[in-house]
């Protein structure tokens, strides 16, 4: 699943300094674009329903962070296509998304769900109380990664005592997406993502999720939007089927 633009930078600071109030936001307020979704809603969404077609990745995240009963927040919820996934067992889900547009289609997906809400804003200033969720649920976000301490700052004031949060994050080092991303952003070093991760008292979890589309059509529009041309053209003629093996980590961490 990618949203692989966003990780060729999130060795790099993402996103301006951390907010002292939080006013309403716009794109240009501090949140890095995603080209992938922010430009290519629909095909991001076939590729959202393509990830992780055996529940590899899914599992993984339950028995890390369950969240039956519990608050959650969704962080860079996109067009909210994983917070009803979470709302079926939470007590409460909250979306935060920078892109206002992607916060409508959240919001509308989303509307007949008592126990959802949406809001727009950015991981390094969160429109959200001290100690008001238990879990955090956060992938392919452009906030995370070196120089992104603002953001990780957030979540120590949001999470209560006894919290969790997970992130899914590329893993570059295995699995065919991971040789096509390595390909596409040769600039990402997985040793420093890693290291500092693990800086940071973050522990990582690897997880073989897979991808898995109806039609070579619909694979090859996903391709186009997560890898520069080139790169997409040359690993589409070498590619052949319907299914791409896809590793990732998940990085966890407890309050």
């Amino acid at each position: 699943m990618g949203r692989a633009a966003r990780h060729a930078r999130h060795h790099r600071r993402a996103g301006a300094d951390a907010r002292r109030s939080r006013p309403d936001l716009s794109v240009t307020d501090g949140a890095r674009p995603s080209p992938n979704i922010w430009h290519h809603t629909a095909t991001y969404e076939i590729e959202n329903r393509a990830v992780d077609p055996h529940g590899h990745l899914a599992a993984t995240l339950r028995a890390t962070a369950d969240w039956t009963g519990r608050d959650v927040l969704d962080l860079g919820c996109g067009t909210g296509f994983h917070l009803p996934f979470f709302a079926a067992d939470a007590r409460s889900v909250t979306g935060v998304e920078p892109h206002g547009d992607l916060v409508a289609i959240a919001r509308r997906r989303t509307r007949r769900l008592a126990n959802v809400r949406v809001e727009q804003g950015l991981a390094q200033a969160l429109p959200l109380p001290d100690a008001s969720v238990d879990v955090v649920h956060a992938r392919w976000a452009y906030f995370f990664g070196p120089g992104a301490e603002p953001g990780l700052r957030e979540l120590d004031r949001v999470v209560r005592r006894g919290g969790v949060a997970v992130v899914v994050d590329n893993d570059p080092t295995r699995s065919t997406f991971g040789g096509w991303f390595r390909r596409g952003y040769p600039e990402v070093d997985p040793a420093v993502v890693e290291r500092w991760w693990s800086t940071h008292g973050w522990t990582r979890t690897p997880v073989d999720m897979g991808w898995s589309f109806p039609s070579r059509a619909d694979l090859e529009a996903v391709v186009r939007i997560e890898l520069p041309g080139d790169v997409a053209e040359q690993v589409l003629a070498e590619h052949e089927g319907l299914e791409v093996d896809y590793a990732v980590n998940v990085w966890s961490r407890r309050w």
